[in-house]
C-alpha cells in the first residue's frame, strides 16, 4: 500500500505531498492541471526511464520518493532479504535526477540499480495507463487468473515441487547416458591399459627395489673384493685387528689395580674389540651373500626396461603412482558395469515422477478448464455494466508440447471489442481505456485470493459516461475493499465513490505557474464534483446530485 508520496522540482510542481487512503482514492482536475505529471512523477520511483528535461529548476535536483507499507507480504520481504536490503514493514523507494542529468534510484535508502527498483516496485503498485503494455497481456497473470479461480493453490505447488523433481532426476539420467557414451568410446582402451598393468603385475616400489639391485650386482665383484679385504685384516692377517686388541687388553690388565682409569679403558678395549669381532663375523655373511650373476641381472634389466616404459607410458615417476593409474583403470572399468544399473534406476525414477506429474497436471488442467465459463460470463456481464456491451472476453486453452512450471496448459486471453466474432489476443487490443476497464473486470472476480498490490487506473473513463462509469466507480468501490486503489478520473459518478478525493490545481507563485494537490473536505468535494456535472457554476440540481453520489 502507497501510504504517502512526495514530489520535489518535477515539471511545473515545486514541492507536494500527497498522504493516500488505503482504499479508494481518486484525483480530480481540470484538463491541463497536472494530473499527467504526478502519475509520471510516480512512474519514476517505478523505474521509468528519467528525462533531464522534467527539472524546470536547474539549481536544485528532482526527488521522488514513495513510503509504503509493505507489512504482512512475504514475497516482498523475501526480495530484499534476497538482495541484501533492509528488509522492515515500512518501505521507502526514492528516485533523483541530479542537476546534471543524472539518475539514482534507492530502496530504504540503499542506492540500486533500475532494473531492481523495477522489480521491487512491480510487486508494490500496478500502473494502467493508456496504450501501456498490460499485465493483463501477460500469459503469467491470465494462468493466475484461472488458478485463483479454481482454488487449486495446493495442488498446484505438489505438483510444482513434483516437476522440479522430475527435471533433476531427468537430468541425472541425461547426464549418465551422456557418461555411458563416453565410457564406451574408452572401455577398450581403458580395458587394454588395464590388462597391461595387470600383467606386469607390479608391486609397490618394485621398480625402485629393482633399480637399487642392479646397481648391487654390476658392482659385485668390487664389493666382495672391499669386504674379502676388510674380513682379511679383522681377523686373518698376521696380526689380526681383534687379535691385537686383546693383546692390548692383557697388557694394561696387569696394572689395573694400580690405576683408577685402566679398568675403564680395559673395558672399552673389550667393547671394541667385541664390536669387531661382530662387524668381522656381519662382513664375512654379507661377503657370502654378494655373487657376480649375470643371468639375474639380464632378468632384472628386462624387468626395470618394462617398468620404465610403462612410467613414460603414464606419465608418472614411481611404482606407487603406477599402481594408483591401475586402481583408476579398475574402478571406470567398474563404472562401466555399475552405470547401467544406475541409468536403469534413474529411469525408473524418472518415469515415476513424470507419471505423477502427469496426473498432477491433469487435474489442475481440469480445475481451470472448469472456470473459464463462469470467468467468460461473469466478464463479459462486467464489461456490459462498464460501458463495453459489444465487448466480449474468450479465454482459449490448449496443451503445451511438454510440461512447464504451471502445469501442461497454454491459456490465452482473446478479446473482441465489437461482436465481430474476431477475437484476438488482448495484447494486440489497442484501447488502453478498454484494456483497463477489462482488467479492473478482471481483477475484481479474482482480488480475494490474488495478492494484487495498488492498483492505479489514469484515464479509465475515456470514452464512457453516466451508468457505465458508476458501475465503474462500484467495482472499484468493491474492489479497494480489498486492495488499495488509486484512480484519475474526469467522471463525477467516479469520483462520488472516493474514500480519499484529491484535487489537482494549478497556481502562480512567484509569475510562475504551479500545479498543487489537496485533499477535499466532504462539501468541498460534493462543489467539486457538481462542477464535473454542470460545469464552473453548478446548478443546485447538480449540487444535490453530487451530495446523493457522495452520500451513496
Amino acid at each position: 500500500m502507497l501510504k504517502t508520496l512526495h514530489i520535489e522540482n518535477y515539471a511545473i510542481i515545486d514541492s507536494l505531498q500527497i498522504d493516500l487512503s488505503p482504499r479508494l482514492n481518486v484525483i480530480t482536475g481540470e484538463t491541463g492541471a497536472g494530473k499527467s505529471i504526478i502519475v509520471g512523477a510516480l512512474g519514476l520511483i517505478l523505474g521509468a526511464r528519467a528525462d533531464s528535461s522534467a527539472l524546470v529548476n536547474k539549481e536544485k535536483k528532482c526527488i521522488v520518493e514513495g513510503i509504503f507499507n509493505a507489512e504482512n507480504r512475504k514475497a516482498i520481504s523475501d526480495f530484499l532479504k534476497e538482495n541484501d536490503l533492509d528488509a522492515d514493514n515500512e518501505l521507502v523507494l526514492r528516485r533523483e535526477i541530479g542537476t546534471n542529468g543524472k539518475s539514482r534510484a534507492f530502496i530504504n535508502d540503499t542506492p540500486v540499480n533500475l532494473a531492481l527498483l523495477q522489480q521491487l516496485s512491480s510487486m508494490m503498485v500496478d500502473l494502467h495507463q493508456q496504450f501501456d503494455t498490460l499485465e493483463l497481456s501477460q500469459t503469467g497473470f491470465q494462468r493466475e487468473v484461472l488458478d485463483a479461480l479454481a482454488n487449486h493453490a495446493d495442488t498446484l505447488d505438489k505438483y510444482q515441487k513434483v516437476f522440479w523433481q522430475w527435471l533433476e532426476v531427468k537430468k541425472d539420467w541425461e547426464s549418465l547416458k551422456a557418461q555411458k557414451l563416453q565410457f564406451d568410446k574408452e572401455a577398450d582402451y581403458n580395458r587394454f591399459q588395464f590388462n597391461e598393468l595387470a600383467e606386469a603385475g607390479f608391486k609397490e616400489n618394485e621398480i625402485e627395489n629393482i633399480a637399487a639391485e642392479l646397481k648391487m650386482l654390476s658392482h659385485a665383484e668390487g664389493i666382495k673384493g672391499a669386504l674379502a679385504k676388510v674380513y682379511f685384516e679383522l681377523q686373518e692377517s698376521e696380526t689380526p685387528l681383534v687379535q691385537q686388541l686383546k693383546i692390548l687388553q692383557n697388557q694394561l690388565y696387569t696394572y689395573s689395580s694400580f690405576h683408577a682409569d685402566l679398568p675403564a679403558l680395559i673395558q672399552r678395549l673389550q667393547s671394541s674389540q667385541i664390536e669387531l669381532q661382530d662387524i668381522a663375523g656381519e662382513v664375512d655373511h654379507i661377503s657370502d651373500q654378494v655373487k657376480y650373476d649375470p643371468e639375474k641381472i639380464e632378468q632384472l634389466n628386462d624387468r626395470l626396461s618394462t617398468g620404465y616404459k610403462l612410467l613414460k607410458k603414464h606419465g608418472v615417476q614411481t611404482t606407487g603412482e603406477l599402481l594408483l593409474v591401475q586402481q583408476r583403470l579398475q574402478e571406470k572399468l567398474q563404472a562401466v558395469l555399475e552405470i547401467d544399473t544406475q541409468i536403469n534406476e534413474k529411469e525408473k525414477e524418472s518415469t515415476k515422477l513424470l507419471q505423477e506429474a502427469k496426473e498432477l497436471a491433469a487435474k489442475i488442467s481440469e480445475g481451470r478448464r472448469k472456470q473459464v465459463k463462469p470467468l467468460e460470463d461473469k466478464v463479459n456481464k462486467l464489461l456490459g455494466q462498464v460501458g463495453m456491451p459489444n465487448a466480449r472476453l474468450r479465454v482459449e486453452t490448449g496443451q503445451a508440447l511438454s510440461l512447464h512450471e504451471y502445469g501442461n496448459d497454454t491459456i490465452e486471453f482473446l478479446f473482441d471489442a465489437n461482436k465481430s466474432n474476431q477475437f484476438q489476443p488482448v495484447r494486440k487490443v489497442a484501447s488502453g481505456g478498454e484494456l483497463s476497464r477489462l482488467m479492473l473486470c478482471i481483477k475484481s472476480l479474482v482480488a480475494e485470493s490474488i495478492d494484487l498490490p495498488t492498483m492505479i487506473f489514469d484515464e479509465i473513463d475515456t470514452g464512457i459516461s453516466g451508468e457505465a462509469a458508476r458501475q465503474v466507480g462500484i467495482i472499484m468501490k468493491r474492489l479497494a475493499a480489498k486492495r488499495q486503489m488509486i484512480c484519475i478520473t474526469h467522471q463525477p459518478q467516479i469520483a462520488g465513490k472516493a474514500d480519499a478525493h484529491f484535487f489537482v490545481y494549478k497556481e502562480i507563485v512567484k509569475d510562475a505557474v504551479k500545479t498543487n494537490i489537496r485533499l477535499l473536505s466532504t462539501e468541498e468535494r460534493i462543489t467539486a464534483i457538481a462542477k464535473m456535472l454542470s460545469g464552473e457554476k453548478p446548478t443546485a440540481a447538480a449540487m444535490e446530485n453530487a451530495r446523493e453520489m457522495v452520500g451513496n
